[in-house]
């Protein structure tokens, strides 16, 4: 009996282990295996006695936060020094570049000051937004569409230049003789529909603008299409058979499922020159990029911001400029200058944020648009020309076809015959001038030259930015230039055109 009761408390302490143990353990389902029972055991035995379950952790945890804290008590480094070599972040060398929120802001604040001048404009003039006066821009009579026609008879030059393309490649034509019809068909695609506006009154200035813009994008499509046919001719008679991908096609055989490789003279189609005549580019290839399909999503996001843009740019030249330049139809003789800064910056703020919306309409949405519908796979129509530091660098990447045209059959052709980089970039600059000018007097049919030498200012311009702003003042610069540099030569046709056809009305 003593045995007994001496041996009791150690039995009760073992009963009540195993208890615990079978109240901790977890049963196996039926075709389980014992592992998980004996695993739960093992940690069910390996606990102090009389730790309630789940606890465990728990006190882990509470006891690493003890020695977290200690640690940070006990820690005086962070108390005596807090500072650390770093820059402020509105400062160029900090490195950091996230402005979204600044950019977000400047958005804001243009939309709400533009819009206080909507409104007055609004409330002095009335709504002057007429589609039917719009129309009446593109065509004086409903039954005549002369610039329409015009753009039509370009079909012509581009069979001509197609023809001379073939005989050349059939050795029918002398390289001479190829060059000689090749020149004529450009002269007159750049004389013809200049000749056609200038005698047919009924065209108007803006479908002289439209007609004049379509013949310029040809003549400059049908130059590379001239060269690239040439040098692959070139290529082809010195025997080389691997060339490059922009003048002839890879010796890679094609690909089942894939768009089919061509090589010249399997190029001089009507299907592929017509391809490259509705391309968003300028500068000729025998195999362009092709996406893999039409994405409709894309095409119609884009197609929606064309037709809103459209008639945001409508609205607002007819509703905030146009009364702007009326109201300051004044000769200039007759008006001291700070008359003309006031009338100058009137019209900066609404010309230049319709010089915006027009860049996003045409270089992205319809770009883009023409290039998704075609397949058309290299889309960068323009870098980031907003961050340009210089003047040089704005004119190469805010219009990216227009600068690789340069590039490929201007600039380097003339790097090649040993011209110097100054002269090349002013021969550049020249032929910009001139097609600007060539664009704005010829359906004002008068001759001002006022987007010339607005052209050809860019050269010291980009000298003496170059030469004395760096970083941010010379983006400033760049930005300036863009602001006030338009409305000068926006004013000074207006002003022309206004006192040439209504002189006796504004004296």
């Amino acid at each position: 009996m003593g045995d007994s009761c001496a041996n009791r408390p150690s039995a009760l302490r073992r009963r009540a282990t195993f208890s615990g143990v079978r109240s901790l353990t977890v049963q196996p389902a039926s075709g389980g295996s014992a592992t998980a029972c004996s695993s739960a055991l093992t940690a069910s035995s390996s606990r102090e006695p009389g730790q309630p379950n789940g606890l465990h952790t728990t006190h882990s945890k509470s006891k690493h936060e003890k020695e977290e804290k200690r640690k940070r008590r006990n820690d005086h480094s962070g108390r005596l020094s807090c500072h650390q070599h770093q820059q402020s972040l509105l400062s160029s060398s900090s490195g950091f570049s996230n402005y979204r929120g600044i950019l977000n802001w400047c958005v804001v604040m243009l939309v709400l000051s533009n819009s206080r001048l909507f409104l007055e404009n609004l409330l002095k003039y009335g709504i002057l937004v007429d589609p039917i006066q719009v129309l009446s821009l593109f065509v004086k009579d409903p039954y005549s569409w002369p610039a329409a026609c015009l753009v039509i008879v370009s079909n012509v030059f581009i069979l001509a230049a197609l023809y001379t393309e073939r005989q050349l490649s059939k050795g029918s034509l002398s390289e001479q003789v190829g060059l000689l019809v090749h020149s004529v068909n450009l002269s007159i695609i750049l004389c013809f529909p200049a000749v056609v506006v200038l005698l047919v009154p009924s065209i108007s200035p803006v479908g002289g603008v439209f007609a004049l813009g379509t013949y310029t994008i040809l003549l400059l499509k049908l130059y590379s299409y001239k060269d690239v046919n040439r040098w692959c001719r070139e290529l082809s008679s010195i025997k080389v058979k691997t060339l490059s991908r922009s003048n002839s096609c890879p010796s890679a055989p094609p690909v089942i499922g894939v768009d089919q490789i061509v090589c010249y003279p399997g190029n001089l189609t009507i299907r592929d020159l017509y391809y490259f005549v509705f391309a968003p580019t300028l500068c000729y290839e025998l195999n362009f990029p092709r996406s893999p399909k039409i994405r409709m999503s894309f095409l119609l996001r884009r197609l929606l911001e064309m037709l809103f843009l459209t008639q945001m740019l409508v609205a607002l030249t007819q509703q905030w400029m146009v009364p702007i330049i009326q109201s300051s139809m004044k000769p200039l003789e007759e008006m001291d200058l700070s008359r003309m800064m006031e009338r100058l910056l009137r019209l900066a703020v609404p010309n230049h944020l319709l010089w915006l919306m027009f860049f996003y309409w045409f270089f992205h949405s319809s770009l883009n648009f023409t290039a998704e519908l075609l397949r058309f796979g290299d889309r960068q129509f323009y870098k980031d020309w907003w961050n340009a530091e210089t003047v040089t660098y704005f004119w190469q990447n805010w219009n990216i076809p227009v600068h690789k045209w340069c590039l490929r059959h201007f600039y380097c052709p003339l790097l090649r015959k040993g011209f110097s980089k100054m002269v090349s970039q002013s021969a550049v600059f020249f032929l910009s001038a001139f097609f600007h000018e060539y664009l704005m007097s010829v359906p004002l049919r008068m001759f001002r030259l006022w987007a010339f030498m607005g052209m050809m200012s860019q050269l010291p311009l980009a000298w003496l930015v170059t030469r004395f702003l760096r970083g941010n003042y010379g983006n400033a610069a760049v930005w300036i230039s863009l602001i006030i540099g338009q409305p000068i030569a926006v004013l000074m046709y207006v002003h022309d055109y206004y006192v040439l056809h209504n002189g006796q009305e504004i004296h």
